[in-house]
């Protein structure tokens, strides 16, 4: 007997008397089954300590620059819609890290939003970029538009492209430690703005 067979033999012998399991429900909610609601994604959002604006889209631009402060520094994504950005914003086109980091405020679009979770996704498109530049400065601003929004997470799911790159993000980057003391900023931006176009 070979010790393949061996060991074959062993565990057959210990299985044979091991309960039967019963078949786990596969019963997965699907795509579709509920409608978005815009109100709900507000206040998940508000409730992980974003803030949220309801602007018109020629408005963005000077929302993002009241954000960043005077004289504060815009980075875009190269994909961006010009009359989103704020004047002076500068284009990501391959800067280094610590060109990144020193941006006072990031701006991208999304590809998607996820009303029940308040989560936004981004899958790098161009308009919204390479993932480390929504991770390196310290304000993040996306602007959304309605028909982005979706129920759930099987809606997001399905549509999706599961080959591009996907970032999930739901609320600022915060962790915590074991005595649940809670930091910002670990893993990304320490503030979250989203802008909801009014005007879809």
């Amino acid at each position: 007997m070979s010790s393949r067979e061996l060991i074959l033999d062993r565990i057959r012998a210990a299985l044979r008397d091991a309960p039967v399991v019963d078949e786990v429900p596969r019963e997965y909610r699907a795509a579709g089954t509920n409608t978005a609601d815009l109100d709900v994604l507000i206040d998940r959002l508000v409730d992980y300590k974003a803030e949220v604006y309801r602007v018109g889209e020629a408005e963005v631009a000077a929302t993002v620059q009241r954000l960043a402060g005077e004289g504060g520094s815009v980075l875009v994504p190269a994909g961006l819609p010009e009359s989103w950005r704020p004047e002076g914003a500068f284009t990501d086109d391959d800067l280094a890290p610590d060109r990144i980091a020193a941006a006072d405020v990031v701006l991208t679009a999304a590809a998607v939003a996820v009303a029940e979770t308040g989560t936004i996704v981004l899958d790098a498109s161009p308009d919204q970029g390479r993932r480390i530049i929504t991770l390196l400065p310290d304000v993040h601003v996306i602007v959304l538009r309605p028909d982005q929004v979706v129920a759930s997470v099987p809606d997001a799911v399905a549509r999706l492209d599961p080959g591009r790159p996907l970032t999930w993000i739901s609320g600022p980057s915060a962790t915590s430690d074991i005595e649940l003391n809670r930091v910002e900023g670990v893993h990304g931006p320490r503030h979250l703005h989203v802008i909801i176009l009014a005007n879809g």
